[in-house]
């Protein structure tokens, strides 16, 4: 088993190495240091040190707090009154006059374009040497290149200041708005700022992130809106400490929330933990192409969140290079509310409406501009996650399916070292979440609740609702929440889901490619290629098959099939060749159904068609490979019913029970014997059966003479 382990996986490795180059990171920065770790979550002030921003347009400002509740009113009058004589008309200038950790800078309503920050660059800073982002759009920076030249690529930076507090007087987030108009990069930037606190506005319209923090030891995000951005609502990276709290992102290109390779601190540790480095709480992430998403997201604790209307609701990966962190590990979901995420926002990339500049796409009137692919109508993808917990939350209304679990290969990241193929998609568990049902006890069932590709050890599913999975035999997981039983070892994922995933992956927005042949981008039918492979094969399998057993029939016969023996070859007697007649027919009837009930499966996922399929098959190979042996084609015959013995343990491993302990599923023993079994059929099938021996002509008697 181990040798053919190796078999199958270089051939894998192979299938990798001629794969397309791993896709370019959603999100390029810099290489990373973490935080030593030694910091903490800030909490909100009301005292210290302050610093007031207001817009010098009294009629405006009158008419921004006139429907504003008194005491909110009066408050705002008060501290308009005193900005007007002491105060900041832009926040980045109360940002740079900052000289103590713990001040607090109060920006009162109004829309905040920062124009000082939009100026010509100095000459310092109008040609930086620094490597261009994967997609070309703009350039990775140092810390020292974003300290001294901090507004090439942010509206408001806050660069290495402690303790800073910055929020919104208004009674709402849209009272304070912080608008790039697409004009740079962020919004709103915070490296290395330790104990960074943003409160109660909006930051929008960007061509990355609306909020982006980044090597931070302790930030909240508090009351923030974040929408309208070509790729994220809110990206941290690389941070400890850190929270998002009653949070709202939409229209975003990749996801309203992202707490990207945040700090590993429980990489080596198995489920129990003593801390998550981020938390994210009572957030509304919705009509982005994520609600939530994380490549290396580690350690992150996302509870009571709503994640709706997306494209996708939640994805926490190890598929993009260039991430610390990595594989992703130890995310936790609970209630959590993923529902209805089924926007299809591809069809922008498709009519062209993604090729204009940023300003005239229309993101303020719906348009999304999908930064990466994957399966729309899903409620939560988990592509090469380790140790990941999803328990208790409402997972509903998806038509694709509410969660999907794949391996990601080391080389996908950038990573070839023969280990790392094989580090991914371990120690998940999904544990009592509630499937096809909403929080007030609506049903809205997904179109298959769990869609699994078969790679993973040790990790376990509660069972699914009537909407099934795929595969059917799902390793359960028993009343302490370990898996029952022996569980799953698969090294390598089942190889027309493999296909599948190599296939879809392969899309890009700057190029505007999408696989017409995926369906997460509108393929059905005989158009998905999964289901073309498998078409493909049950052809092929199916005629040479027929073939085969026409040529064993006229040979057991001696003639054509249907005619009456006018020899007996291979010893056999009248008697055997009338048998063969009358019932060799029912194996290569049972291969063929087999074969068509298995494409029918491909194509009906979460179904009992392909374990069917996979039954007739096998009891079609073992009847076609006992006539073959029969007929004096020892080899072939045994090598036959071999495969009539995988694919019925195949039926077993997709439909009753997963095998255990096997580093790879029947599946690709039995496609390894078909690459062999087909050739020396067609051998076969070529060589001219000997003919039956003539007898010598009888003496004559000799006659009695008189």
């Amino acid at each position: 088993m181990a040798i053919l382990t190796r078999v199958v996986g270089t051939a894998v490795l192979l299938l990798l190495a001629l794969a397309p180059a791993a896709p370019a990171a959603a999100h390029d920065e810099r290489d990373p240091v973490y935080p030593d770790g030694t910091g903490s979550v800030p909490t909100y002030r009301t005292d210290g040190p302050r610093l007031l921003v207001c817009k010098d347009d009294p009629a405006d400002f009158a008419s921004r707090i006139a429907a504003f509740p008194s005491e909110a009113k009066t408050r705002n009058q008060a501290l308009f009154a005193e900005c007007q004589r002491t105060g900041y008309r832009h926040i980045q200038a109360a940002v740079d006059a900052v000289r103590l950790p713990g001040t607090r800078i109060l920006v009162l309503p109004g829309t905040y374009r920062e124009e000082p920050s939009l100026a010509s660059p100095p000459p310092a800073c109008a040609d930086l040497r620094a490597p261009k982002s994967g997609n070309q759009l703009y350039q990775v920076l140092s810390f020292e290149q974003q300290r001294d030249c901090p507004h090439v690529q942010n509206l408001v930076a806050v660069i290495g200041k402690r303790d800073l507090q910055i929020e919104g007087t208004g009674v709402s987030p849209l009272d304070v708005v912080v608008d790039a108009a697409y004009q740079r990069l962020n919004a709103i930037r915070a490296d290395r700022a330790n104990g960074f606190y943003l409160r109660n506005l909006t930051a929008q319209r960007t061509t990355f992130n609306a909020v982006y923090i980044l090597e931070t030891d302790g930030f909240v995000i508090d009351r923030v809106t974040g929408r309208w951005n070509d790729e994220y609502g809110f990206l941290t990276f690389a941070d400890d400490h850190g929270l998002y709290t009653d949070c709202e992102a939409y229209g975003n290109g990749d996801s309203g929330v992202y707490p990207g390779a945040a700090s590993n601190i429980n990489a080596n540790r198995g489920h129990q933990v003593d801390r998550y480095a981020i938390e994210i709480r009572g957030c509304y992430s919705h009509h982005n192409l994520l609600g939530y998403s994380g490549t290396a997201g580690d350690s992150v604790w996302a509870h009571d969140n709503v994640f709706t209307g997306n494209g996708a609701g939640v994805g926490t990966d190890s598929a993009f290079p260039d991430h610390p962190g990595m594989p992703q590990n130890h995310a936790r979901f609970e209630r959590n509310v993923i529902g209805d995420n089924n926007e299809d926002y591809y069809r922008y990339v498709r009519d062209g409406t993604c090729a204009r500049p940023y300003a005239e796409r229309g993101y303020e009137q719906g348009v999304v501009c999908p930064a990466v692919g994957l399966p729309v109508g899903t409620g939560v993808i988990n592509p090469g996650g380790n140790y990941n917990i999803w328990r208790d939350n409402w997972v509903y209304g998806h038509k694709y399916a509410g969660f999907v679990t794949s391996w990601v290969p080391g080389q996908v990241r950038g990573d070839t070292s023969l280990r790392a193929q094989f580090d991914t998609s371990h120690h998940n568990r999904y544990l009592g979440n509630k499937l096809g049902v909403k929080p007030d006890g609506g049903i809205a069932p997904n179109r298959m609740d769990f869609w699994w590709d078969g790679q993973g050890r040790g990790s376990c599913w509660q069972s699914p609702s009537d909407a099934g999975a795929e595969p059917l035999a799902l390793p359960a997981c028993g009343h302490d929440a370990l898996p029952a039983g022996l569980g799953s070892n698969r090294a390598i994922a089942e190889p027309g889901k493999l296909i599948k995933l190599y296939v879809c992956s392969d899309y890009s927005l700057g190029e505007r490619r999408m696989p017409g042949n995926c369906d997460w981008y509108g393929a059905r039918g005989l158009a998905r290629i999964e289901v073309q492979w498998a078409l493909g094969e049950a052809l092929l399998l199916g005629l040479v098959g027929l073939a085969l057993w026409a040529r064993v029939a006229r040979r057991r016969t001696g003639g054509p099939v249907g005619r009456r023996p006018t020899s007996r070859p291979l010893g056999d007697d009248g008697q055997a060749g009338r048998r063969m007649r009358g019932s060799a027919g029912w194996p290569v009837l049972l291969l063929l159904a087999g074969l068509a009930v298995g494409v029918f499966g491909t194509a009906a996922e979460a179904t009992w068609w392909t374990p069917t399929g996979l039954l007739l098959t096998g009891l079609g190979w073992l009847g076609l490979g006992w006539s073959v042996r029969a007929a004096g084609r020892t080899g072939l015959g045994w090598l036959t019913v071999a495969l009539g013995g995988f694919a019925l343990l195949g039926a077993l491993d997709r439909g009753l029970l997963m095998v255990p302990v096997t580093p790879i599923g029947p599946v690709w023993i039995r496609i390894l014997l078909e690459l062999v079994w087909v050739p020396w059929a067609l051998l076969a099938l070529r060589r001219r059966p000997a003919a039956a021996p003539t007898q010598p002509p009888a003496r004559p008697v000799p006659q009695p003479t008189a």
